[in-house]
């Protein structure tokens, strides 16, 4: 079988058979429809859907011109939105001051790119039974299908709570009568997928076919699901899918926190499940939105930056001073946060302060000139920084956080909160709710997962009201507005 090269040219099944990402889903034409008919015909085309249904996973386009962890830092404690000025990217601005409505945000982004997945993934699993090919292949290009519904599934409704639960490939008539399904309902989907997905993928895969889930992040993906959906009664059995993966010998912590995120430490020991980007597919603007790169990495360097190390960048994401403060004396805070007034200072640079600049940008996506690509297209579209959706000191914290609110094994829970830091030289801390809460903003800092943290443990109020954040409006997002014309979908409440 040909290498699973997920991200390094535009699809053609996704040409054929699915509308763009800057679309609504709701809008989609019955393009290609005769095509699709006569598709998926042998394991060759089967593995062309399967590209197509992991495709979304690195999405660069719509409104947002990054993948979304940008976004997720803009309303976090951790960073601002940034930019040009306060009209710089409104979807990001907006989610960082909770202006957000129904119009105006990041919201059609992310259900865009979260349905366009679960559209592809609902095609291949409702053709694969008529495909003719191996049957192990095949139930290995199922279970892959189902633990991506489950991922886009997973966003979608810890994003909007709200919404669709599809299963099966609809008629565009039918789109338009569809109606919300109960969390709940949506989440007893995710596991079953993710469950089914585990039994049938491979523990391990080839360096050549990196990017592709393996049976280990199904199995950390469900923990992740179970954990997040907040009942106590059920945290030991998020413990033990957790404790499955920190247990496994395919994964190690990275003795050097600083390598975790190079680009050329991809796929490293401690990536669980990673999103792939490369420069290879030489991206220009007559691309759009079919970026291979990271484009988030351009966006997060420093305005009109002239000096060492770094590129220039559109200075999205400046930190904030209070997670400035909070990691100051932390032995990641360097790996962290870049300090380029200081450089500024000491004359090894100079930039442009943009909007809600505090000096403070992003360090473990940068853009480092060693990275900067020149074998063609606009290297600002071709970084090649992986994002890695879960790694392994995340699965410790989470199992950890599990074994302390499902009242487990303490001992266990003390061990994986050391062994984190350890890592960095720290000395151990009692293993309480807490301090786990404060490790993971130590640890996972700027890598997307501090709002989502935030709003589940309850904490979102009080560490978000200074930006504007609304209790019992604000932990979702409001259902794009394009999805409300002529259909049965309700919006959230307050919005």
């Amino acid at each position: 079988m040909k290498k699973l090269n997920i991200y390094l040219s535009a699809l053609i099944m996704g040409v054929l058979l699915l509308n763009s990402c800057s679309k609504s889903w709701l809008d989609v034409e019955p393009k290609g429809t005769s095509l699709e008919a006569n598709y998926y015909k042998n394991a060759e085309e089967a593995f062309n859907g399967l590209v197509a249904a992991y495709d979304p996973l690195g999405a660069e386009c719509g409104k947002t011109y990054s993948n979304k962890i940008g976004p997720l830092n803009s309303a976090s404690d951790d960073c601002y939105a940034g930019g040009g000025s306060s009209s710089d990217v409104p979807a990001w601005q907006v989610w960082n001051n909770y202006t957000i409505d129904a119009a105006t945000g990041i919201q059609a982004d992310f259900w865009s790119r979260n349905f366009t997945g679960v559209y592809r993934a609902n095609i291949l699993i409702s053709k694969l039974p008529g495909v003719t090919m191996d049957k192990t292949l095949k139930a290995r290009f199922t279970a892959e299908s189902k633990f991506l519904r489950a991922y886009f599934y997973f966003d979608l409704v810890r994003l909007f709570k709200n919404v669709p639960l599809i299963t099966v490939p609809l008629t565009p008539s039918e789109f338009f009568n569809i109606t919300q399904a109960k969390p709940e309902v949506v989440y007893l989907q995710i596991e079953k997928d993710l469950n089914e997905a585990i039994l049938d993928l491979p523990e391990t895969v080839a360096p050549g076919e990196n990017g592709r889930a393996s049976k280990f992040a199904a199995i950390a993906l469900l923990g992740k699901v179970i954990l997040y959906q907040n009942n106590d009664s059920r945290m030991i059995e998020a413990a033990d899918l957790f404790e499955l993966v920190n247990t496994s010998a395919n994964y190690a912590l990275q003795s050097d926190f600083g390598m975790i995120f190079r680009p050329d430490n991809k796929f490293n020991s401690e990536s669980v499940f990673e999103i792939v980007h490369t420069a290879k597919a030489m991206s220009g603007w007559e691309s759009w939105p079919n970026f291979e790169g990271n484009v988030f990495t351009q966006m997060c360097g420093p305005r009109a930056y002239t000096g060492v190390t770094y590129v220039a960048g559109w200075g999205f994401n400046p930190i904030t001073p209070e997670l400035v403060a909070v990691m100051k004396k932390d032995p990641r805070y360097k790996y962290t946060i870049v300090n380029v007034d200081s450089m500024k200072t000491a004359g090894l640079c100079n930039y442009e302060k943009g909007f809600q600049n505090t000096g403070y940008f992003v360090a473990k996506f940068a853009p480092l000139q060693e990275f900067y690509s020149t074998i063609g297209g606009d290297p600002v579209l071709n970084y090649p920084n992986d994002v890695m959706e879960i790694r392994l000191a995340d699965t410790y914290l989470m199992e950890a956080e599990a074994l302390v609110r499902g009242s487990g094994n303490t001992a266990k829970a003390q061990d994986y909160l050391d062994r984190v830091r350890a890592r960095v030289g720290l000395a151990p801390v009692p293993a309480t709710l807490d301090n786990i809460k404060l490790e993971r903003r130590l640890e996972l800092a700027t890598e997307g997962h501090r709002w989502f943290d935030l709003v589940r443990w309850g904490d979102a109020p009080a560490a978000l009201s200074a930006k504007g954040f609304i209790a019992g409006k604000n932990e979702i997002l409001p259902i794009p507005l394009a999805e409300l014309t002529n259909t049965k979908l309700v919006q959230n409440p307050n919005y």
